[in-house]
């Protein structure tokens, strides 16, 4: 990865805010490091330039962040989760402070559309090989923060993840808490079989009314008669190599569905493939107790978009002129779009991972429809 372009990307953008225009989503970090991660850093300064102008500044803070529960899912406190998060990951090793933030920013993964975990699923992989570096250890403050000021449940999602662990105290990071590596023993995998997360997808029933913004939309999940005994059909991991199995799998089969779904809804069933691939991409820097709470909230996310703006019905997957992997990215990176940006980098892990060249196409069709 080009780090000095990378670096003077996200310098520029942290003068942003995680959204404007109300609601959107900064896709800014997440887009610039997609492109970098393949190749692509050429583009990205000519690329700011054009999107930056959409951007607000930076939130003003109110006050500091003292209890956490309360302020957490307050938009108005986002530039006091922003603060709060720089200063935590000054003081304290990004892991650490991952560690003890992601169990409790998983249940509330629906924020933003789920670019919360999106943006921070950027942020861990760009962290991967610059460990200290403060550009990136500043994005990941920014993605946290983001995720903590947006914080919104799953309707239905409470009663899984009941019996996922919490972090006691106030807030403060516990550098001695995280022993875990992250590694997997693959000898711990029980058989891959057990995690059906084709048949739990196509289980999933529809919203009646799918109009709206998503807030909305997800309102009317209680509503739908089948809805929570459809979250359920998804057997919890029983270790973490099962989790993760069960993660790729969800990329994997989402990023299929997008070629049946997709026609309705473009963008928005982009973050069905998205959020469980930034899940994903952030378990190894996890300990692994965290690994199948991880998959229990991806999976409920990809269900919830798939429910609230998939149709019931697919339609036959579209024909797409074939392309290797490196051009299915340059394709995208020449569209521009920031969504058919960071579908064609989560195809290309899911592709890496299956080797189905059924997904490949994924990121074409998008950039046809959008």
């Amino acid at each position: 990865m080009s780090d000095g372009v990378l670096d003077e990307a996200y310098e520029r953008l942290h003068r942003t805010g995680p959204e404007f225009e109300g609601w959107l989503s900064n896709h800014g970090p997440m887009a610039v490091e997609a492109l970098v991660r393949h190749g692509h850093q050429q583009r990205v300064h000519r690329w700011l330039d054009d999107y930056l102008g959409r951007l607000d500044e930076l939130p003003r803070g109110l006050r500091p962040i003292d209890d956490w529960r309360s302020a957490l899912g307050d938009p108005k406190r986002a530039g006091d989760w922003l603060t709060y998060f720089d200063t935590q990951l000054r003081e304290h090793p990004w892991r650490a402070v991952l560690g003890t933030w992601w169990p409790r920013l998983l249940p509330g993964i629906a924020a933003g559309a789920t670019h919360g975990v999106i943006r921070v699923g950027h942020a861990v992989r760009a962290l991967d090989s610059a460990d200290d570096n403060p550009l990136r250890l500043a994005e990941l403050g920014q993605a946290l923060g983001y995720w903590a000021a947006r914080w919104q449940p799953i309707p239905g999602t409470d009663q899984l993840l009941a019996g996922e662990p919490e972090r006691p105290g106030t807030g403060d990071v516990d550098v001695a808490e995280r022993p875990g590596t992250g590694d997997v023993d693959v000898a711990e995998r029980p058989g891959t079989g057990d995690v059906d997360v084709a048949a739990a997808l196509a289980g999933v029933p529809r919203i009646d009314d799918q109009i709206g913004g998503i807030r909305d939309r997800l309102g009317r999940l209680p509503d739908v008669p089948r809805w929570e005994s459809a979250l359920a059909a998804l057997r919890p991991a029983r270790s973490p190599a099962e989790a993760q199995h069960g993660l790729t799998t969800l990329v994997h089969r989402a990023g299929l569905d997008y070629l049946r779904f997709g026609h309705t809804n473009p963008v928005m069933l982009v973050h069905a493939v998205t959020a469980p691939t930034a899940v994903l991409r952030t378990l190894p820097a996890l300990d692994r107790a965290l690994w199948a709470p991880s998959l229990t909230a991806a999976w409920a996310a990809t269900a919830a978009m798939t429910s609230v703006y998939a149709p019931a019905d697919g339609i036959a997957p579209p024909t797409v002129a074939p392309a290797t992997p490196a051009e299915v990215f340059a394709r995208a990176a020449r569209h521009g779009d920031e969504h058919v940006v960071k579908l064609a980098d989560a195809i290309l892990d899911a592709y890496a991972a299956s080797g189905d060249d059924r997904l490949l196409s994924a990121p074409g069709y998008a950039g046809q429809l959008i």
